[in-house]
């Protein structure tokens, strides 16, 4: 079996980038699945054009490309990719992996935008363009803030957590922005392309599954886990909602900074 489940997270057309869900090892035997998707009922609103001559390395890189920011991506039947799902509640503890949740900076972007992993284990970042990144996490629970000025430079940060969800922007490049689900347990995913997850391993019971998105906030609803069994579960998202304020700070976006998108900050306590 392999030591991840793994969720194949296609941005546009043909290419699938990797992104990271829960430890299948450490998850407890004997558990039940619970799978489903996460769907947006309207159409998906315009994502802005990223706007990159306020580097012209940036715009180098993506010579030839029109890069968005990927606020919300909704596949044609709609699926709702980067929406992290997880468990609320305790359960036995489960040993956290010995390799690191990964991050990358590739083009100016941040790959993948949203990730899961566990408190204590490690989120590795690596730099992969020939250009200065700055890597902030907006986080009071694992607070970092650090330069990668060459490519290739990797820093190993270790994950306090729980955490759910941390922000990561760059200093440098207002438009680059990655979220991490930092969780106690294995129970988490991250919706693929077609808005499809599963978590696997899980304690059999009755169980609250919530998910949550960047731009539509959280919804929750409540399954019974046998084992050995798959419940499903739907979640659907009218595209009237707003960012949660239960789980992360707000978010207003204004599109008229030359630089890309102006990310403003309005405490949700």
């Amino acid at each position: 079996m392999n030591r991840y489940i793994i969720l194949l997270l296609m941005c546009c057309s043909g290419g699938w980038t990797l992104t990271r869900s829960a430890s299948v090892e450490a998850q407890t035997q004997g558990g039940g699945t619970i799978s489903g998707h996460v769907r947006l009922a309207a159409p998906a609103p315009a994502n802005p054009i990223i706007r990159l001559r306020v580097d012209p390395m940036c715009g180098k890189l993506n010579e030839g490309k029109r890069p968005v920011h990927e606020f919300v991506l909704r596949s044609a039947d709609g699926g709702l990719a980067n929406a992290f799902v997880d468990l609320e509640g305790t359960f036995p503890k489960a040993p956290v992996s010995n390799k690191p949740a990964t991050l990358d900076q590739r083009n100016c972007i941040y790959t993948p935008r949203v990730l899961g992993a566990r408190a204590g284990e490690v989120l590795k970042v690596t730099n992969n363009d020939p250009l200065l990144h700055n890597v902030h996490s907006q986080s009071t629970q694992n607070p970092f803030n650090f330069s990668q000025p060459q490519t290739g430079m990797t820093r190993d940060v270790q994950l306090k957590g729980p955490d759910v969800m941390m922000r990561i922007t760059c200093d440098v490049h207002s438009w680059m922005v990655a979220y991490v689900g930092v969780e106690t347990h294995p129970y988490f995913a991250v919706s693929g392309a077609d808005g499809s997850f599963q978590i696997a391993g899980v304690t059999p019971g009755p169980r609250t599954v919530r998910v949550w998105h960047e731009r539509y906030g959280q919804l929750t609803q409540k399954v019974t886990v046998a084992a050995g069994k798959t419940v499903n579960v739907d979640f659907s998202y009218t595209g009237n909602e707003k960012p949660s304020k239960t789980r992360l700070q707000e978010l207003t976006l204004p599109l008229d900074d030359p630089s890309g998108v102006e990310i403003r900050l309005v405490s949700a306590k």
